[in-house]
């Protein structure tokens, strides 16, 4: 199965970690191919680790559901937190100078066909337990039954449910791995240091990264 670039430091198999990151950043680009054309769409999922699989929604009058080649796997990339990282913040540059800047980053590529459920109990099903996912940690959740009926009604109709069954995930964290300890120490002080709540997360994960 082709993938991205993945050296070996950088790769992460743990399924708990993959599955974090992708429930953190749900929004996921769905790359099809559709009549012979890559064709990516962004779309919020459910990833479904006991049945191997994601649940998302698209608008009827998208072509995806429909013009997507089943015979070859979609990809969907799920983009985690991302950070700039300066040579200052190296103790090495001190020494030698030799360094360089770079990005440190977190990514999983989901790999499946693309199946569609043209039925409304499948597409109120999905829409249902996503919004339960996001308004669940709000003060006053708001529910799919909070809206009158025949208005859920007529918008299911609108969309259609589609689930990718998983083939494969390649998922790389690339969090100054290949650095020597005194300078991803010090990427770490740097970004902790950062007037900004991402790069603060970014120290952190790097810290339990390890």
């Amino acid at each position: 199965m082709p993938t991205m670039y993945l050296p070996e430091d950088f790769r992460e198999s743990d399924a708990e970690t993959v599955a974090e990151i992708i429930r953190a950043n749900p929004l996921g680009a769905l790359v099809t191919v559709q009549d012979g054309a890559l064709v990516a769409d962004h779309i919020p999922f459910l990833f479904d680790r006991a049945r191997n699989r994601l649940f998302a929604h698209v608008a009827r009058a998208n072509p995806l559901w429909s013009r997507a080649d089943r015979n070859q796997d979609a990809l969907v990339i799920f983009q985690g937190g991302d950070r700039y990282v300066t040579p200052s913040w190296y103790p090495s540059k001190r020494r030698s100078g030799k360094v360089v800047p770079t990005w440190n980053y977190e990514v999983v590529h989901v790999y499946g066909r693309l199946v569609a459920q043209d039925d409304s109990l499948a597409a109120r099903e999905v829409v249902e337990t996503l919004t339960r996912q996001h308004e669940e940690r709000r003060p006053a959740p708001w529910a799919v039954g909070d809206a009158p009926q025949d208005y859920v009604a007529t918008l299911l109709k609108a969309i259609v449910a589609i689930e990718i069954d998983i083939t494969g995930i390649a998922a790389k964290r690339k969090l100054s791995q290949n650095l020597r300890e005194e300078d991803r120490e010090g990427v770490i002080a740097g970004l902790s240091d950062e007037d900004d709540e991402g790069a603060r997360e970014m120290a952190r994960r790097m810290r339990e990264q390890g």
